[in-house]
């Protein structure tokens, strides 16, 4: 008879028929069957940690605690920060909220953020994404269409949402979905069309009860590939979803209606205190309804925030200052090949200049930023030199002749 450290005592498998046995004091245990109950701990233990989420009163991150820690990442865009940290707030609290006999039950307040591109919308979502501890999905509103035609179905957005819960319904029903892009749904036209607008309007119609909060049937593998695939149950009514766009065009909404007096004196006293370089901070319902969106959406979206175009001194802290700036993203991957990138100030104001001149946001530096230092990029891991210092004459002479610099805008 074998002896107890010669077989493994959970499969019964030799030593010779193992490719490893780890002996223990009263037995043994071979490399597949440890393989196993890592896998076992780990399910359980992810299992376990999911299903309560950590959420009591007295660990809530309040307001402030959600605003600075979103400070560090992004710079600017106060009025965003609060109402989105205030948003998640009282999602926890909703959640949290105990059965009393006043029989007050609080509901949700989504929210949608409206801004022009690359002024932190989706860096925002991502960013809170990293703090919370209910489950979190970004969705893209642009490749959703109506139920039977060609794209994703709106459904689609809550199986991401049970993916990140992984697959656990309970934490899924209380989670947060950040639809990005939502102006791409907009109705193509003010007038109804024979033709329907299954990209546009229909989505958002069949967004209405998924705003609202109802049981919708989800397809845990997505759409229609799997057609014979068992429906998951979900219930919207705790999904707080946060909603941004860019709305490109909707200052020109917003001016016709400041501008409703074009005659008399007092017309023009009422002119002259609008900000005309930020029309957004003026934004209403009235302007998203015009844009396109259709008013049962609008309404189910109370919360309307703004983020306010990106200047000059904004663009030079996003260079520099976050934790994940473009600068340090670029030191850290010199510092890769051994070399130790730095550079002139007056760099520094240049490429924020020619962002200026882009018109891009943000995305615009990482653009330029990248123009100026792919030939470094390419050559550096190839030399020697331990050391690079990007000066303004540098900077200039590569940017000049990349192909970035014909990107700018009329």
């Amino acid at each position: 008879m074998a002896k107890s450290g010669d077989i493994c005592t959970f499969c019964g498998k030799s030593r010779k028929d193992a490719n490893l046995l780890i002996t223990g004091i009263s037995g043994a245990i071979c490399d597949d069957c440890a393989k196993q109950a890592y896998e076992i701990v780990t399910e359980e233990s992810r299992t376990a940690g999911k299903s309560t989420f950590g959420l009591s009163q007295k660990d809530l991150p309040k307001p402030q605690d959600i605003k600075a820690f979103l400070d560090q990442y992004i710079i600017g865009q106060q009025d965003a920060k609060r109402y989105l940290s205030v948003s998640v707030y009282n999602h926890y609290k909703r959640l949290l909220q105990k059965v009393t006999s006043d029989d007050v039950e609080i509901e949700k307040s989504n929210i949608i953020m409206v801004g022009a591109t690359g002024t932190g919308k989706t860096l925002l979502a991502r960013t809170i994404a990293k703090l919370l501890h209910v489950p979190f999905a970004i969705v893209d509103a642009t490749v959703l269409t109506e139920a039977g035609y060609v794209g994703e179905d709106i459904e689609s957005i809550l199986t991401r949402l049970l993916q990140a819960a992984d697959y656990n319904v309970e934490a899924a029903q209380r989670g947060i979905v950040f639809i990005d892009e939502i102006d791409k749904i907009a109705r193509k036209g003010d007038n109804p069309s024979i033709t329907r607008d299954v990209s546009g309007e229909g989505v958002q119609q069949g967004l209405l009860k998924l705003l609202e909060g109802s049981i919708v049937n989800v397809p845990p593998q997505g759409g229609r590939k799997h057609p014979d695939q068992k429906m998951i149950a979900v219930d919207t009514k705790n999904i707080l979803f946060i909603c941004g766009g860019a709305f490109d065009g909707i200052e020109k909404k917003i001016a016709q209606r400041l501008n409703t007096r074009v005659v008399g004196y007092a017309a023009s006293k009422e002119v002259d205190l609008v900000d005309k370089h930020n029309l957004l901070k003026y934004i209403t319902p009235t302007d998203l309804k015009s844009f396109g969106l259709i008013p049962e959406i609008i309404g189910r979206l109370p919360i309307l925030t703004y983020l306010n175009p990106l200047d000059r001194e904004t663009l030079r802290n996003i260079l520099t200052e976050p934790k994940n700036s473009i600068v340090k993203q670029y030191i850290k991957l010199f510092k890769m090949d051994g070399v130790d990138l730095s550079f002139d100030e007056n760099v520094y104001e240049y490429i924020v200049d020619k962002a200026l001149e882009f018109k891009l946001g943000a995305r615009g530096l990482r653009s330029i930023v990248e123009a100026v230092m792919m030939d470094a990029m390419y050559t550096m891991p190839s030399k020697e030199e331990k050391e690079l210092h990007v000066t303004l004459d540098y900077a200039v002479e590569k940017f000049e002749k990349s192909d970035v610099n014909r990107l700018k805008i009329a």
